[in-house]
């Protein structure tokens, strides 16, 4: 019996390929510009050079953008024949004159004086998923539409050509990606499942050319012109498992909405949107011959900044600024609305993994620790026991800095049980989809149609869909035909981790998740006879690459520098003076582009999405300070964050509290603040496994896998027993070291811990890198003659923080080894 969600997903997989067969050809790949003093023509052919159209732009208005497109497909040979026809009718005025080859137009924007295009003149080839090509920016141009005879003299302005070059620092040659075919900008199981038309899809939330196609696209009603730009990341290779090749993708698509730069977007908006906000997905599939039957697993996470109204401010002489926590959002509103719209986006379960500290000299983090749990309390009183938000305070950097503890063993086993819950999408294809046909998925195999709405989609896949116990024998032997068929499963919820910055251990802990994933992946696809990848195998090596390379291109989009590799560098055994020369450099870079980058960055970023438009007789963008556009001069925001809706936010010193507290009040306070709140009671029972809730009671201190053997399964492990604990108590438990608190209501600590003192190795350690650091000066700071320029005030400023976080950091060393 097939789930209803699957019935929905094949009829969706079924209109695509119909309505698409009569629409394969309006995939445009290549243009050609050409221009006349009150025109430009762009020529566009798919990628067969059977179906040519043909789009003019008005050049004599130099106000406004008229573009209309002639609806009459040509040949090749009738395009030229117009083309001929053109050129003689203004050859009095110069005939018809080629511009350039483009792959694109990327939008049209408007400063003080003329609109400008911006087309895509060079592309690369980074990817494949099933066919359809995915392609990154090589080289853009922006040309001004009017013709020069008609500019004002404003064109030319000091400030128009300002705001140009400002505009020119957004690199669309980096990090950007899209592809004509296939709906880059959504997942794959949304692309097989969701039916949107091309406007919608550019208004989703990692489009970040939205702005810039506003007005092309409501002149055509179409998007046949122009590419939808996503922002992130995308790297793909072939790796092999006894001697069974596969593509693993992994692809990051950050979000536009409360888009910026480090210390300028932090926390959440009115509307819910949070800075940093970034959707991973980790698509797995293997090639096979065409007229065979194709499988195909995909699975998404999520990482964000955490979803309060807190900031810092950018500080030239404070390497780290203090927290700011606003308490204006008493109620958790915006918080409210950020989970909900979570839920929209992957439905329920939401699991969030929060890596903040729970214990510092001076509060810093966290205060956000404290505020994050009091958010998650109060908003699960209000929801239902089975969609109540799940979630694991964990302080991954104390873990980290002990030698005793395995920090990617632990992550592993917290991914291997927050994918039980969610699940993975997994999908068998009736044939290979023909090479860049317009998103027409072939249909799955042996699934009923049924009319049911995306809603309905996402609360009724069958649970069943979700036990990652199940047998994926796949086809072993894809020769004889034999072809065991299975059904369809479907990813539901997601894994939402954060940090303090949602870079550096947010990414460690990403690629445990992922590389759990991925041997559920190759299990589900029959590559591998069992759904774990120990760490030492070579595909973990190979993901790990993957991820260290996602998590420094995120890492400077956001940050300024790469990320802090520390624990993979460790992984591999890296040489300790290397990697802690490295890690002291990239704590230089980023500090010197959150102090003297970021506000250009920030700017440029706020022009190109559109939240800022510049308009004659209004102060310019560098005339209102930092992002004082967001902010206002009297403390007041009008943020555009889609071209249409404002919001405000406050940043006055009387709804700001500067926290001073200690973050940890005592075990019992805390289990009394939690009790009956966040997890079900008796009297409302039980769903089954996916809303169980082991107790948790550990130690800081590494895993001893006492209470988890193989043998054991994961239902006596997670499941009655766990729950029924809870049904009794009705309570969170806590663990506490140090003064320190980890919690969770979806997962059990005790199952995490092990027997040992972590912290007995750490002082010895500590005394080890600082007789490295006097013993390797020159291999430890190499890095500082990269740049010849750097301010000294810079370096020397730096160096006294450092110098003062060391001495804090031993301080706090001492204090837990006393405990």
């Amino acid at each position: 019996m097939e789930s209803s969600a699957a019935k929905y997903c094949c009829d969706n997989i079924n209109n695509h390929e119909s309505s698409s067969q009569s629409q394969t050809s309006t995939c445009m790949q290549k243009f050609r510009l050409y221009e006349t003093r009150s025109n430009f023509y762009m020529i566009g052919r798919d990628k067969s050079r059977t179906y040519w159209r043909v789009l003019k732009i008005d050049r004599l208005d130099p106000s406004e953008l008229n573009i209309r497109e002639d609806s009459t497909t040509y040949t090749e040979s009738e395009c030229s024949e117009l083309l001929r026809r053109i050129h003689e009718g203004n050859i009095s005025t110069g005939g018809l004159r080629f511009v350039t080859i483009c792959y694109g137009i990327v939008g049209f924007i408007k400063f003080l004086g003329p609109y400008y295009m911006l087309l895509i003149t060079k592309r690369r080839q980074i990817g494949s998923i099933r066919g359809h090509n995915v392609y990154a920016v090589s080289k853009t141009e922006m040309i001004p539409v009017p013709n020069a005879t008609v500019n004002s003299s404003i064109a030319d302005s000091k400030d128009e050509n300002r705001y140009k070059k400002l505009l020119c620092t957004v690199d669309l040659t980096k990090d950007f990606f899209f592809s004509y075919s296939y709906h880059v900008m959504l997942s794959l199981q949304k692309n097989l499942c969701n039916n949107e038309p091309g406007q919608v899809l550019y208004e989703t939330m990692f489009v970040w050319n939205e702005f810039l196609t506003r007005g092309i696209r409501s002149h055509l009603q179409n998007t046949l012109w122009t590419v939808a730009l996503v922002y992130g990341f995308f790297k793909q290779a072939t790796l092999s498992v006894s001697g069974r090749d596969f593509k693993l993708t992994l692809i990051a698509r950050r979000s536009r909405h409360y888009a910026g730069t480090r210390y300028l977007k932090r926390g959440v908006n009115e509307k819910g949107r949070v800075a940093n906000d970034v959707e991973t997905e980790q698509i797995v599939f293997e090639d096979v011959p065409d007229g065979l039957p194709a499988e195909v697993t995909s699975v998404v996470q999520n990482r964000g900044s955490i979803p309060l109204f807190w900031s810092q401010e950018t500080s030239r002489l404070n390497l780290k600024p203090d927290i700011i926590l606003s308490k204006k959002d008493k109620n958790y509103e915006a918080t409210r609305l950020h989970f909900q719209n979570l839920v929209k986006r992957y439905g329920n379960p939401i699991i969030i993994l929060n890596l903040i500290k729970t214990q510092e000299k001076k509060p810093r983090e966290s205060i956000l620790r404290q505020e994050f749990a009091n958010a998650i309390d109060v908003i699960n009183k209000d929801l239902s026991e089975e969609n109540r938000l799940r979630f694991l305070h964990w302080d991954l950097h104390k873990y980290s800095r002990s030698k005793a503890t395995n920090v990617l063993l632990l992550l592993g086993k917290v991914a291997a049980y927050a994918l039980m819950l969610t699940g993975f999408f997994y999908c068998r294809l009736t044939s290979t989809l023909k090479p860049e046909e317009c998103v027409a998925w072939p249909s799955v195999e042996n699934i009923d149609d049924s009319d049911m709405s995306h809603h309905k989609y996402l609360n009724n896949v069958n649970e069943d869909a979700y036990r990652l116990e199940g047998n994926y024998s796949g086809y072993n032997n894809i020769t004889n035909g034999n072809h065991s068929l299975k059904p369809p499963t479907f990813q539901r919820g997601v894994l939402r981790t954060n940090c303090i910055d949602c870079l550096d251990r947010t990414n460690v802990a990403q690629y445990a998740y992922g590389l759990a994933a991925l041997g559920h992946q190759l299990h589900a696809l029959g590559i591998k006879d069992t759904p774990k990848i120990d760490l030492n195998d070579p595909l973990a090596d190979n993901l790990m690459g993957f991820y260290e390379r996602m998590g420094d291109t995120l890492a400077h989009q956001y940050g300024g520098s790469a990320a802090h590799n520390k624990i993979f560098q460790e992984r591999r055994g890296q040489w300790r003076a290397a990697t802690q020369s490295q890690e002291f450099f990239r704590t230089l870079q980023r500090y010197y582009s959150n102090a003297y980058m970021d506000a250009e960055k920030q700017d440029a970023i706020n022009v190109f999405l559109g939240h800022f438009q510049p308009q004659p007789g209004k102060p310019a963008l560098w005339e209102l300070g930092s992002d004082q556009h967001y902010r206002g001069r009297n403390g007041e925001t009008t943020v555009d964050e889609d071209g249409r809706s404002f919001f405000k936010r406050s940043f006055s010193d009387g709804n700001i509290l500067r926290q001073s507290i200690s973050p940890m009040p005592a075990i019992k306070d805390k289990q009394e603040k939690f009790t009956n709140s966040t997890l079900p009671n008796r009297s409302q029972g039980s769903n089954g496994l996916s809303e169980s809730s082991p107790e948790i009671s550990t130690c800081e201190s590494d895993i001893s896998c006492s209470r988890y053997t193989p043998s054991m399964p994961r239902r006596q492990l997670f499941g009655d027993v766990q729950r029924d604990r809870y049904l009794e108590t009705g309570q969170i438990f806590f663990s506490e070291h140090g003064g320190g608190v980890n919690c969770s209501n979806f997962v059990d600590l005790d199952w995490l811990s092990s027997s040992g003192n972590s912290c007995e190795d750490e002082p010895f350690e500590r005394e080890c890198i600082r007789q490295e650091w006097r013993n390797s000066p020159r291999v430890l700071c190499s890095g500082l003659t990269m740049d010849r320029c750097f301010p000294i005030k810079v370096l020397l400023v730096f160096l006294k923080s450092v110098t003062d976080i060391h001495d804090s950091s031993e301080s706090s060393c001492r204090s837990d080894a006393r405990h």
